[in-house]
């Protein structure tokens, strides 16, 4: 059995790691050819890691403590980005509709795409430290299910931000400082767990909402893009590796 302080250690470190993905994306897609080759992969991993860690890990965890209705909890994770995707949403369309003949007009695109990845990320650091907090295979297959996740995000924000206008200098560390928010959403997780019993077992459940939503909304639709035979074939087994690695952390005491 490991401390409380050996757990947040171990979610520091994970949400370190998240934090430094920005700089990989920045990387790859430098190479277009292999970034494409990559998200594609990526993408499909990220369906079957997010399913496979809220329905096997985040869910059971979340019925097995004493919160109150944790399927309440779920569905408002699953809400919570829906309004949050919805009202970045409107504002791009709101600004391309009538900002078109400006020549700044993308900026505040850019500076939305900001925001948003910064609320993102800060929510991914609390998720990992919140999950970390509840058991260390959770802990683990949230921050693999995040990593997967956040590649390809990263690679969008970062192409974002150089369509709005930003040069390659700005545009990488811009990205980079909205990579570290999520710091400071595992340190409040960590604050709020330790200050307030069973206030980290309650984000496990918005989590798993969070999860299905960014899965089933944002990825499945990506994956139909592609009609290909072959290519459905990649998609679907990279879906079940996902799933797979998911199921294998169950085994990790």
């Amino acid at each position: 059995m490991y401390s409380i302080m050996t757990m947040e250690l171990y979610a520091l470190a994970s949400v370190a790691i998240v934090s430094c993905l920005p700089l990989l994306a920045g990387l790859l897609l430098l190479s277009k050819k292999t970034g494409n080759s990559l998200i594609f992969v990526l993408v499909s991993l990220s369906v079957g890691a997010l399913f496979g860690d809220a329905f096997l890990h985040l869910i059971p965890d979340a019925f097995e403590s004493d919160i109150w209705q944790p399927s309440l909890w779920i569905l408002l994770g699953i809400v919570f980005l829906f309004i949050l995707e919805k009202f970045f949403h409107w504002h791009h369309e709101h600004i391309h509709e009538h900002d078109a003949d400006c020549k700044d007009a993308p900026l505040p695109v850019g500076a939305l795409s900001l925001v948003a990845s910064g609320t993102h990320n800060f929510l991914d650091g609390a998720i990992i430290a919140a999950s970390w907090l509840v058991s260390m295979p959770a802990g683990i297959a949230t921050t693999i299910a995040v990593i997967l996740h956040e590649i390809p995000h990263e690679m969008g924000d970062l192409g974002i931000l150089l369509h709005a206008g930003y040069s390659k200098r700005k545009a990488f560390l811009y990205n980079f400082y909205s990579g570290l928010v999520a710091i400071a959403g595992a340190v409040t997780a960590l604050i709020a767990g330790t200050a307030v019993q069973g206030a980290a077992e309650y984000i496990i459940p918005f989590a798993a909402g969070n999860f299905i939503y960014i899965a089933g909304s944002d990825l499945v639709p990506e994956l139909h893009k592609t009609k290909r035979i072959g290519h459905s074939l990649v998609q679907l087994g990279a879906i079940l590796v996902g799933v797979a690695l998911m199921t294998g952390l169950l085994f990790v005491e």
